[in-house]
C-alpha cells in the first residue's frame, strides 16, 4: 500500500497515520541528520572496545583499529539503509512497516520492544547530555537541571521534527565538523602515535562496530518516509553516518588515549576531560554536548512514531510530550548507565528482524503489495526466521553485563558444545539465518 505524500518544502510531519507524509529531505538533510546521529558524546569512548574489543590480548593497531571501524561502519549502514527503503515507498513509519511482515495484531510485539528500548535510550542520552555539561561547567549546575532542559529541548525538538532536522543540515552540522577537525588536530598534536598491535581481534572489533550502527534500524523508516527518493535515503545514512561515525571512533582513540585506557574503563565519561581540557575546549565539547540532543531527540520521536502503531489516530505531539516527559523521568530517577546494557539485548531483535523483512520485501517480491492497514492479516510463519536470527546473535555474541542472560548462553553454548570463533559476527550471523530461513520458507510456500 503507498501513501499519498505532500511535497511543500517547509511542510511539518503528519500528526496521525491517516495524513500523508510530506516528502522534503533531500540526501543532504538526509546525510547531515545521520552524520550528526553517527557523532556521539560516548561514543568517543566506545574507541576504547575497538582497539580491544575482547578485553585482553594484544589490542588492535592504529590501522587495524580505523579499517574496522570503516568495514563496520558499511556493512551497519547499509542495513539501516535497507531497512529506510520500505519507508520511503510506502511513507510508513518503522513500526507500521511491520504489518506488512507479520500483520497488524503481531506487529504490536516488535513495537512494545522498541517503545521500551527507545525511552531507555532517550533517558541514556538525557544522562550523556547531563554529564558532559557537568564536564564543561562542573557541579555547581545539579544534574537533575541539565537533563531538565535536556528534555525540554528533546521534546521541542520533535514538535517540529521535519524542521528540526533541516536545522540540524543549515547550522549544527557545520559546528560539529568544526569541532571535530579542532579536537582532531589538538590530540594529533598532544598524543604520541599508537604503536604495536596486531589484526587479531579484526573480526571482533568490526562486529562491535555493525552493532553500534544497526542499532538504529527501527527507526530508520521514521525520518526516510520523508525522503524524496530511495536514493537520497540511503545514500545519506550510509555516506553521513559512515564518515561521521569513523570519525568518531579515530578521534576516540586519541581522546582515551589521553584520558588513560583503565580510567575510561572504569568511567566512560572519563573521556570527556581531554576534550574540555583542550585550547578552547569548552567551547567546541560544548557545541557536541548541545548537539547530543538530536540523539535523544531521535529517541523520543520514534517513540511517537512506535505508539502510533497502537494508536495511529492520536496525535504525535500528544505522544511527544508525554514520551518526553517521561523520559526526563527516567533519566532522573534510574541507573541509565547501567540500564544500558540491559538495552542491549532488545535492540539485537531488530538485526534479524530486517533480514526477514529484507528478503520478504525485495527478494519475495511482496514490496508490491505491502499491506500496511489496520487489518494487514497476521502471518504467525514469519516469526519463526526471526527468532531463529535471534537465537543465532547471542550465540556468536559476547553477552552484555547481565550476570543472568550472560549465565544462560554460556549455559546453551556448553550444552550444545559450541564455541564461538573470532571471526565470527554475531550481526552478520543473524542477519544471513533470518535471511536465508525466510527464503527457504517463500520456496516452500509457492510449491
Amino acid at each position: 500500500m503507498t501513501s499519498d505524500v505532500i511535497d511543500s518544502k517547509h511542510a511539518e510531519a503528519p500528526l496521525t497515520l491517516d495524513q500523508p507524509p510530506p516528502r522534503t529531505l533531500g540526501v543532504l538533510d538526509q546525510g547531515a541528520f545521520w552524520a550528526n546521529l553517527g557523532v556521539s558524546l560516548l561514543g568517543f569512548s566506545f574507541a576504547l572496545i575497538l582497539i580491544n574489543p575482547l578485553g585482553g590480548g594484544s589490542p588492535l593497531t592504529f590501522t587495524a583499529a580505523l579499517v574496522a571501524a570503516l568495514v563496520g561502519s558499511l556493512i551497519g549502514t547499509a542495513m539501516v539503509g535497507l531497512a529506510a527503503v520500505p519507508g520511503v515507498r510506502t511513507g510508513q513509519p518503522a513500526m507500521v512497516l511491520l504489518r506488512g511482515l507479520f500483520g497488524a495484531r503481531l506487529s504490536s510485539v516488535p513495537t512494545v520492544l522498541n517503545i521500551v528500548q527507545m525511552i531507555g535510550w532517550g533517558a541514556f542520552e538525557l544522562w550523556v547530555v547531563a554529564m558532559g555539561a557537568q564536564a564543561i561547567f562542573g557541579s555547581s549546575v545539579p544534574y537533575a537541571v541539565w537533563v531538565v532542559v535536556a528534555g525540554v529541548l528533546t521534546t521541542a525538538l520533535t514538535i517540529y521534527p521535519l524542521g528540526a532536522i533541516r536545522l540540524l543540515r543549515r547550522f549544527v552540522t557545520a559546528g560539529v565538523v568544526v569541532s571535530m577537525v579542532w579536537f582532531a588536530v589538538v590530540f594529533l598534536r598532544d598524543t604520541p602515535a599508537q604503536t604495536g598491535g596486531s589484526w587479531d581481534a579484526f573480526a571482533a572489533s568490526v562486529d562491535f562496530v555493525i552493532a553500534l550502527s544497526v542499532s538504529w534500524v527501527p527507526v530508520a523508516a521514521d525520518y526516510a518516509r520523508h525522503s524524496r527518493s530511495s536514493r537520497a535515503a540511503f545514500t545519506g545514512i550510509v555516506g553521513g553516518y559512515t564518515v561521521a561515525q569513523v570519525a568518531c571512533l579515530a578521534v576516540g582513540v586519541y581522546a582515551v588515549a589521553l584520558a588513560g585506557h583503565s580510567v575510561v574503563k572504569l568511567q566512560p565519561t572519563a573521556v570527556f576531560a581531554p576534550f574540555v581540557a583542550a585550547p578552547l575546549g569548552a567551547l567546541f565539547f560544548g557545541i557536541l554536548v548541545l548537539r547530543e540532543t538530536d540523539q535523544s531527540f531521535a529517541n523520543v520521536y520514534s517513540t511517537a512514531m512506535s505508539l502510533q502503531n497502537l494508536m495511529p489516530r492520536v496525535d504525535r505531539r500528544v505522544f511527544s510530550v508525554a514520551v518526553g516527559a517521561l523520559t526526563t523521568g527516567v533519566a532522573l530517577v534510574v541507573d541509565v548507565n547501567s540500564y544500558a546494557a540491559f538495552l542491549g539485548i532488545i535492540g539485537a531483535v531488530f538485526v534479524p528482524m530486517l533480514g526477514v523483512l529484507a528478503v520478504d520485501y525485495f527478494l519475495l517480491g511482496r514490496g508490491k503489495d505491502w499491506n500496511t492497514s489496520e487489518r494487514a492479516p497476521s502471518r504467525p510463519l514469519m516469526v519463526i526466521p526471526w527468532v531463529l536470527g535471534f537465537l543465532t546473535w547471542w550465540l556468536l555474541a559476547t553477552p552484555p553485563e547481565v550476570a543472568w542472560w550472560a549465565a544462560i548462553w554460556d549455559g546453551i553454548r556448553k550444552a550444545i558444545g559450541f564455541t564461538p570463533q573470532l571471526w565470527m559476527s554475531a550481526a552478520v550471523g543473524a542477519f544471513l539465518v533470518s535471511a536465508l530461513v525466510t527464503l527457504a520458507l517463500g520456496a516452500i510456500r509457492r510449491r
